[in-house]
């Protein structure tokens, strides 16, 4: 009954795509908008004349050669080499299988996940061009990817976005398994990350937290500023970009900033372009799965990377050729800052660790870790607590008893902020920074979870599809910080179970979790010990959908501030 089950749910997913995929082939009908639009393009000898006859020939192909069996085919062929079938999945086209579903419905991951919900399936199998995607929503197999067969999936896939953010598969977080990887991860492990690292550079976070609360004051008690309304959007993101900058380059500003602790058009523009890199990494891009059409540029993701590249590289490689030369000219004889620390790391010769191209794109790799999560978790923490009067009152009533009023919160009184960790811990279970975490690739065929996973599989482990789990989180949509509030001496921000993710873990794991997690709890809990904050006037709630494309609020959060603290407490100068 369970296997008849399965397969009426495969069958109705099955036909929605048809139908999705023959809606898409209507552009080319009679009378069709696209079709009238192209008309005077046919009789040209041109090259979109040509690509759009590639592309009608193509689709003409598919329309009429596509088997309604092919996908049970291709799964009975990998049960022969095995006493394992793949997972349940939508049947898929010939050479492209689902690619036609993915380009048009966009985004990709709610199809995806739609796809699962219509199945009713925990993990499944979506064909991409010759690459089996393998999406999970299930702690327990997540724990058997990540926990069991760690060492099968410990290697990334090659994209276009990761060639790009990676200058070529140089740094730690995207490159493939293999002696680059070992070497970045040595590198990072060692001297970037290590918990003496993170002690050497405490003041420099210590001095940007200062900034943050400088800067919503004086925004405050700026007479123009209406209701003394903040974009918290603004304040959280700059406050990321301002504290990995402080800790990367020793600077806040790319500029010459503002005298109001704000940022100035450069830094606004740097973190506008690192969300762009960001969201771009592993986006379901047509070429991603079929390389021959990468010159196409179907999705556009190519033009825009480049875009967005070139101002991170705009900031970043001026300062860092000139450090080198620094530091190679006898200038520089004493680190003060990461870059310093990649710059300076000598091989068992005495030459230079890293060659330039890698320091670059290490340097890359750790801004871009740095920069997202902690803003993400805080944003979307300030608006359910906004909603949620009871929640914000017990926080800061928290603060205010481990630490007071007299002094500001610091790193050394996280481990006593339980409340307040638990307000971030739900934040993240609930409004994860991506939909999937970053694909970890099979090296080898592997069963898990009694299904047969082919080498060369992309295992995507679905964030929202763990953290809103209702088999696993009772009341899974309701921000509710106290499910955190366990037997535990110290709510952690890391979620070891895969119950959820924060911050990934296995041997491709986030090794900056420790970093992340002084970032995202200092955040929180300074802006609500620093601030009194309050819904806009006019505003009965704050309006909690989730933008279409990706995992952040719709529109950004704005707040009423009002200080609450001794006025010497916000003018520390900060550098």
């Amino acid at each position: 009954m369970a296997t008849a089950a399965a397969a009426v749910q495969v069958m109705a997913v099955k036909n929605n795509t048809s139908t999705a995929a023959a809606s898409f082939l209507t552009w080319g009908t009679p009378g069709s908008d696209v079709l009238s639009s192209t008309t005077g393009l046919i009789f040209l000898p041109t090259l979109p004349t040509t690509v759009l006859i590639l592309v009608a020939s193509f689709l003409f192909f598919l329309t009429h050669y596509r088997s309604s069996d092919y996908y049970n085919y291709t799964s009975s062929k990998k049960k022969n080499k095995s006493s394992s079938s793949l997972p349940p999945g939508p049947a898929g086209w010939p050479l492209v299988g689902n690619l036609p579903e993915i380009f048009i419905n966009r985004p990709a991951f709610r199809w995806i996940l739609s796809a699962m919900k219509e199945m009713n399936a925990n993990i499944a199998c979506f064909r991409l061009g010759n690459v089996h995607v393998v999406p999970v929503t299930c702690p327990e197999i997540a724990r058997e990817f990540l926990k069991k067969n760690d060492a099968a999936f410990a290697t990334r896939p090659l994209t276009m976005g990761t060639e790009y953010s990676s200058r070529g598969y140089l740094s730690i977080a995207v490159a493939p398994w293999g002696d680059q990887w070992k070497k970045m991860r040595r590198v990072v492990a060692s001297e970037i990350v290590s918990p003496a690292r993170l002690r050497w550079l405490h003041d420099k976070r210590t001095e940007e937290a200062d900034n943050l609360l400088r800067y919503v004051y004086n925004h405050c008690c700026n007479q123009l500023v209406d209701d003394n309304v903040v974009d918290v959007r603004e304040v959280v993101r700059q406050y990321s970009g301002n504290v990995i900058r402080k800790l990367m380059f020793n600077k806040r500003y790319f500029g010459n900033g503002r005298q109001d602790g704000g940022p100035g058009k450069e830094e606004v523009e740097h973190v506008d372009a690192l969300f762009t890199v960001l969201s771009l990494l592993y986006a379901f891009c047509v070429s991603d799965y079929m390389p021959c059409l990468r010159w196409l540029d179907l999705n556009g993701h190519e033009r825009t990377m480049k875009k967005a590249i070139q101002v991170v590289n705009k900031y970043h490689d001026k300062i860092i050729e000139e450090r080198i030369k620094e530091w190679r000219n006898g200038l520089k004889k004493e680190a003060e800052d990461l870059l310093d620390v990649l710059i300076s790391l000598k091989d068992c010769q005495g030459n230079p660790l890293l060659t330039t191209e890698e320091i670059k794109a290490q340097t890359a790799d750790l801004i871009y870790a740095a920069v997202d999560n902690p803003s993400n978790a805080v944003e979307w923490a300030m608006a359910e607590m906004l909603n949620e009067p009871e929640i914000l009152e017990k926080a800061v009533e928290e603060i205010d008893r481990v630490v007071g009023r007299e002094r500001l919160v610091q790193e050394s009184d996280m481990p006593q902020l339980n409340y307040v960790k638990a307000c971030a811990r739900e934040a993240f279970r609930l409004h994860p920074i991506a939909p999937f975490n970053l694909p970890h690739v099979a090296t080898c065929d592997t069963t898990v979870a009694g299904y047969f996973i082919p080498k060369g599989s992309h295992v995507l482990l679905s964030r929202t599809g763990l953290g809103r789990n209702p088999k696993v989180w009772d009341d899974p949509l309701k921000f509710k910080p106290e499910r955190h509030m366990g037997s535990a001496a110290e709510v952690e921000l890391v979620e070891t179970e895969l119950r959820f993710i924060s911050f990934s873990t296995g041997r491709r794991g986030c090794m900056g979790a420790p970093l992340g997690t002084a970032m995202t709890v200092m955040l929180l809990a300074r802006l609500i010990q620093g601030f009194t904050w309050t819904l806009p006037k006019g505003a009965s709630a704050v309006d909690l959908s989730e933008s279409h494309n990706d995992l952040f609020l719709a529109k950004a959060l704005f707040a009423q501030a009002k200080p609450r603290l001794p006025a010497h407490l916000y003018t520390t100068t900060a550098k």
